[in-house]
């Protein structure tokens, strides 16, 4: 369980293609504190698992269902990637309940700036528009926002300069893919619902 609140901006040092999976190497010196061997790690949203650790490195094995539902197959060498390590039992809520169970990709179509934040326009793919709610929570490569518009068919969200700084969302442009994980709630709330009335 993860909250979307990065804790730093990593790098991939290392990509090996596999037949059906890809194994990343990847830098973060405050992820990898204390990190071994089977502990969850969030890279860009996708929680992955730790295989090897050394110094400030880490390796984790990526398998085709998640190169396919995500854009870490995208990532190659020198690419910068969100970091976070899983929330801990006792510890505060910062951002919302994000699970880094990845549910699409959407594509950055407008980037906005103003003097003290900045306006990001993300296309929304059709099966997730229906859990997208204005000033509700979306993860978008594992960072927790708000979204401020929802779109037919797209999103935005409202990044003040810390974003900016020390997240990928400072970095990509028009046409880089993101990754998606909705609310969970509302995924339980429309099944339950569901279910209810298909008893009466």
């Amino acid at each position: 369980m993860f909250t979307g609140i990065v804790e730093e901006l990593g790098e991939v040092t290392a990509v090996e293609i596999l037949d059906d999976a890809s194994r990343f190497r990847l830098r973060g010196p405050v992820v990898t504190e204390g990190a071994k061997h089977g502990d969850s790690i969030a890279v860009n949203g996708v929680c992955l698992t730790v295989v090897e650790h050394e110094g400030d490195e880490f390796t984790a094995d990526v398998m085709a269902e998640t190169l396919n539902r995500s854009s870490l197959g995208a990532l190659a060498v020198g690419s910068r990637v969100n970091l976070e390590r899983p929330m801990a039992v006792g510890a505060r809520l910062g951002g919302h309940i994000v699970q880094g169970h990845v549910d699409g990709t959407g594509e950055v179509l407008e980037r906005k700036p103003s003097e003290n934040w900045e306006i990001v326009k993300i296309s929304l793919p059709a099966d997730l528009t229906r859990y997208v709610v204005e000033k509700g929570s979306i993860t978008v490569d594992g960072i927790s926002l708000t979204v401020v518009d929802a779109g037919p068919d797209f999103f935005t969200v409202s990044l003040i300069p810390t974003t900016l700084d020390l997240t990928t969302l400072g970095l990509k442009q028009p046409g880089d893919p993101v990754n998606l994980e909705v609310d969970v709630i509302a995924k339980y709330v429309e099944r339950l619902m569901g279910n209810q009335g298909a008893g009466r």
